[in-house]
């Protein structure tokens, strides 16, 4: 896998926007979860939150 299949939604679906919960197809990466185990999950963010949200890495527990 290379770093962008991590990183943008697969072409044709949906994403749901960690700050106010709508759908996007225009999907952006914000933040990454670290799990302690398992892989990670990118969170994404519509194009209208993403200015608000500061991009960074999470643990589990932070959330």
């Amino acid at each position: 896998m290379t770093a962008a299949e991590h990183t943008e939604p697969p072409a044709g679906t949906r994403a749901v926007c960690c700050a106010c919960g709508r759908y996007t197809s225009a999907a952006v990466p914000v933040r990454y979860l670290e799990r302690p185990s398992g892989p990670g999950l990118t969170l994404y963010a519509c194009p209208d939150c993403a200015p608000k949200i500061t991009p960074g890495h999470y643990r589990e527990r932070d959330m």
